[in-house]
């Protein structure tokens, strides 16, 4: 009897943490990634797969009013052969999504393939198919990138960029190529059009990672948070499978892009997995553990009483947290040694696509008084 009373105290007091840590619905940042995975684009891809993660992490210590910064991704691809021509060569690869999990798998399958790179066209369709806040208060952003004239295809640039800023969305040009080549065709042109920044990076450049002391204990404690995780319902097999492929595609790249994914999980406001997990989904208010039905749970809690489930609960969200606060001060002391590597290298540093991105974003969240600590 003392026992169950123990495990009942211990599982209403994790209730009441679960609930007091749940944050309120709706993203702080929008941003829609347009890749031209055209032939000579193999590069730009290898960059996006490389620094996705490093451009999540800006965001972990982001906040708007005080609370923190959620934030979605889309995917498009243009000017691919692959894709249809009465569509402009144009797909919608993600809609806008706090699933980054399913936006790294996706982005890892792009292929290149010659074609025709039609800017106006995707930045009009990203425009008017992705569900766009309405709000003042969210930052609401474009990233295009290619190195085809912006001018090319049917749909006018001038068009699709005033459409996007009149639904406050920002649209920021990234040519790969030579910065007077861009502006000599349009790109510079398109991001006036849209408040935007214009920039140019060699999406030929191969990322150079710096090994970091604390690179592999991060990692390891990133595998150790997949152990955390309690899949529920008809997407929490799949989750959490695409959870641990990501891992491994991350790994493929190098140690450092695994390590930079690791500390992405270590945050729910960047990587939010509500959808499938259950402690992620009690912390969102997406659901309640007594709601679900015993065909939502997974097999070892089927079995267990009620107390026991919510015991068992709050222990894996009691080890998430416990993880995640030591991977977050790896964190800091990782990125001080990053600072000072990159110091010494700054001769060798080339703009890429994580760079001129977080560039437009840190001076342009302000606007939707998004603060970066």
């Amino acid at each position: 009897m003392k026992r169950i009373l123990t495990i009942a105290a211990f599982a209403v007091s994790g209730w009441l943490g679960l609930l007091g840590v749940a944050e309120a619905k709706g993203p702080a940042v929008q941003i829609a990634l347009l890749l031209d995975t055209s032939n000579s684009m193999d590069g730009l891809i290898d960059q996006a797969k490389s620094q996705l993660w490093s451009v999540v992490n800006e965001f972990i210590h982001a906040k708007r009013d005080g609370r923190p910064a959620s934030i979605e991704v889309a995917l498009y691809e243009y000017g691919n052969d692959n894709l249809p021509a009465q569509e402009g060569f144009v797909r919608m690869v993600v809609p806008l999504t706090d699933d980054l999990d399913m936006v790294s798998e996706k982005l890892f399958a792009l292929k290149t393939r010659g074609g025709s790179e039609f800017c106006g066209q995707v930045i009009r369709d990203a425009t008017g198919q992705l569900t766009w806040s309405r709000s003042d208060d969210v930052y609401k952003a474009i990233f295009i990138a290619g190195n085809e004239p912006f001018t090319q295809g049917s749909v006018d640039y001038h068009g699709a960029c005033r459409g996007a800023i009149k639904k406050g969305i920002i649209v920021n040009t990234i040519f790969c190529g030579p910065n007077s080549e861009g502006e000599q065709t349009g790109w510079s042109a398109g991001a006036v059009l849209a408040d935007g920044r214009y920039m140019s990076i060699d999406h030929n450049h191969k990322v150079v990672t710096i090994p970091c002391p604390q690179d592999g204990e991060i990692a390891r404690l990133g595998f150790d948070l997949n152990k955390t995780y309690i899949p529920y319902g008809r997407m929490g097999r799949e989750g959490q499978s695409r959870q641990a492929a990501q891992d491994a595609n991350a790994s493929t790249v190098s140690p450092s892009v695994l390590a930079s994914r690791a500390v992405s999980k270590s945050s729910l406001n960047v990587y939010c997995n509500d959808t499938w997990d259950l402690i992620d989904a009690i912390k969102t208010g997406k659901c309640k553990l007594d709601d679900l039905k015993d065909d939502d749970l997974p097999e070892d809690l089927r079995k267990l009483s009620k107390a026991e489930r919510l015991a068992c609960v709050n222990d894996k969200c009691a080890q998430r947290e416990t993880v995640q606060k030591r991977i977050l001060s790896l964190h800091r002391e990782r990125e001080a040694f990053l600072a000072a590597e990159r110091k010494k290298q700054a001769a060798a540093n080339e703009e890429t696509l994580d760079t001129v991105i977080l560039k437009a974003v840190r001076e342009q969240a302000a606007r939707a008084n998004i603060r970066f600590e």
